[in-house]
Parts: C-alpha cells; sequence; structure tokens
C-alpha cells in the first residue's frame, strides 16, 4: 500500500457497516478491524474509517473520483444513501453526484470529461 502524507479519516458509530457500504459503492478495498484503524483503499487513495468511542463520531465531505458517476451514484442510493444531487454536467467538465450516507458523510461523485481518469 502505497503511504501518503495526508490520509483522511471517518470516526463512525458503526464502523463496519460503513466500510461495507464504502467497499459496494466504491468498489474499495480493505477489511474492518475493531482493534485499529480500517485502511480502505478507493481507486489510488486511502481513507481511514475508525469506531467512535473514546472519540466522537466524525463525518466528511469527500470528493471521489469514478469511472461511472451514473452508475455510482445508483450503487449509492440502492446502498441507503439519500441523493443530495442527481447526475449532472458541471461547466467545469466533470459529471458529478452528491449523496449522504447514514453515517452523515457527504460524497461527491464525479467522472472528468476533461482528462482526470480514476485510478
Amino acid at each position: 500500500m502505497k503511504s501518503h502524507t495526508i490520509i483522511p479519516r471517518i470516526v463512525a458509530h458503526d464502523a463496519q457497516q460503513l466500510v461495507e457500504f464504502i467497499k459496494l459503492v466504491f468498489d474499495a478495498t480493505g477489511d474492518y478491524s475493531p482493534e485499529r484503524p480500517a485502511m480502505i483503499t478507493i481507486g489510488d487513495s486511502n481513507i481511514m474509517i475508525s469506531d467512535a468511542g473514546i472519540r466522537n463520531a466524525m463525518p466528511a465531505f469527500l470528493y471521489v473520483y469514478v469511472a461511472d458517476a451514473d452508475a455510482t451514484y445508483r450503487r449509492a442510493i440502492k446502498a441507503g444513501a439519500r441523493s443530495i444531487e442527481e447526475p449532472v454536467d458541471t461547466p467545469y467538465g466533470d459529471r458529478r453526484a452528491m449523496v449522504e450516507d447514514r453515517w452523515g458523510n457527504t460524497w461527491q461523485i464525479a467522472t472528468s470529461a476533461v482528462g482526470r481518469e480514476p485510478a
């Protein structure tokens, strides 16, 4: 696993289910562990997921590039996310949608039409 200087971290109640949601929606890899933060990989990026307990739950707002924003958006909705914005073409070239998962995280899901390729 490639090391990064900054890794986003989400602290959530029922972190194991959040890990499963991320794996399902974003075709992510990694596994939940109650003993340590889960290191989840989406494309070429890592995100840590931890159980709330000694730390308060702390959601995130993340912009995620994917190969197909429409298909990823549909998977998120099917997995229980709430739609904030249906897929739309933006003036800056991304096709983007936005959802909120049941843990309070906001996910902007995008496919770039101007050369930004997902990993």
